[in-house]
């Protein structure tokens, strides 16, 4: 079974991690069944958010009476320090637990720093002082704010999105945490349901020795398959090289990171989010992204000028135009 070290944070765990903002999609009764199944075959690192709606408590009724023998991460998107304070203590109340393994700041569109002015970093400091958190982590979208946070020295991990799908810049930054004993968590490795194989995309990310990836499992036939993967570990043999290959030549330009170099839209859409909604409707509760609010975010495509702006500042080259049509028209079979 392959095993991974989480950068300084001493915590080491099989090279499966279970991702859980689906199960928000599934009943709790399902979500437990889950959850213990995973650990009962090894797999101890589990990564939710606060945003994740009930995904917190369900990882809190799964592990009530077995805490000390998972580790478990969740996440802040707030900018404010009185509501850090509230999401954690509401983190902690619904996770059933006194202290997380990791806490992370959920896609910030700057690097937390002691002294910004934010207060942020520095109640993360204060929480770690009060043994409300252990480890101190970032998750982000945009590579700048990702190579700011592994330089500063303040984090101990980052999460990233990455797969075969990855840039070369990408694959940099891994290397770049490596150097820096951060610990890299793999976010979105199947880049959100793009990718297909799980056993070429775990073959991928298993050259990298400091890389964990964080599956996003809402079935039993998904959490077989990377348990599996697990105890006889896919090899990147010819025929799955071919595989990544033709992947990359159909997709690499299909994938939206969610970056959000694209913004501010002149026409108002929320392009991260609606570029790949045929995604994120897939993968969490219908009721986040189906609402009437979302429906009339999505209906902004309809009042593109196609002036090309976020074509011009994505960094990975996509058409997002043609995207957010694709995308619209998709999301339209579903209300």
């Amino acid at each position: 079974m392959d095993t991974i070290k989480l950068g300084k944070t001493g915590i080491t765990v099989n090279k499966n991690g279970f991702g859980a903002l689906p199960i928000q999609r599934i009943s709790k009764d399902d979500a437990v069944f889950l959850l213990r199944k995973a650990f009962d075959n090894g797999i101890r690192f589990f990564d939710t958010a606060r945003f994740y709606t009930d995904s917190e408590e369900k990882i809190g009724f799964a592990f009530r009476d077995i805490r000390e023998e998972v580790f478990i991460a969740s996440k802040t998107m707030t900018t404010k320090v009185d509501e850090f304070w509230v999401q954690l203590k509401t983190s902690l109340e619904q996770l059933g637990t006194d202290y997380l393994d990791l806490y992370q700041f959920h896609k910030p569109a700057f690097c937390p720093m002691p002294g910004d002015g934010s207060g942020l970093y520095e109640a993360m400091l204060e929480a770690k002082a009060k043994g409300m958190i252990r480890h101190i982590g970032l998750t982000n979208h945009r590579l700048k704010v990702a190579i700011e946070a592994v330089e500063s020295g303040l984090y101990e991990t980052l999460q990233f999105p990455f797969s075969y799908l990855s840039t070369d810049e990408e694959v940099a930054l891994v290397e770049l945490c490596k150097a820096r004993e951060v610990g890299f968590i793999a976010m979105k490795s199947l880049a959100g349901g793009l990718i297909t194989n799980s056993a070429a995309a775990y073959a991928y990310l298993a050259q990298f020795d400091g890389v964990l990836p964080i599956w996003g499992i809402q079935s039993e036939q998904e959490l077989d398959e990377f348990i599996s993967h697990n105890e006889q570990p896919p090899l990147l043999n010819n025929a799955r090289l071919n595989l990544i290959q033709l992947d990359r030549k159909n997709f690499i330009r299909e994938f939206c990171r969610g970056c959000g170099y694209c913004l501010p839209c002149p026409a108002g859409i929320e392009i991260p989010n609606a570029a790949r909604m045929s995604l994120l409707i897939r993968r969490a509760p219908t009721s986040i992204y189906l609402n009437p609010e979302w429906q009339a975010k999505m209906k902004l495509i309809e009042g593109c000028t196609h002036c090309d702006h976020c074509k011009k500042h994505c960094p990975y080259g996509l058409d997002t135009p043609r995207l957010l049509e694709e995308n619209w028209a998709d999301y339209q079979e579903f209300i």
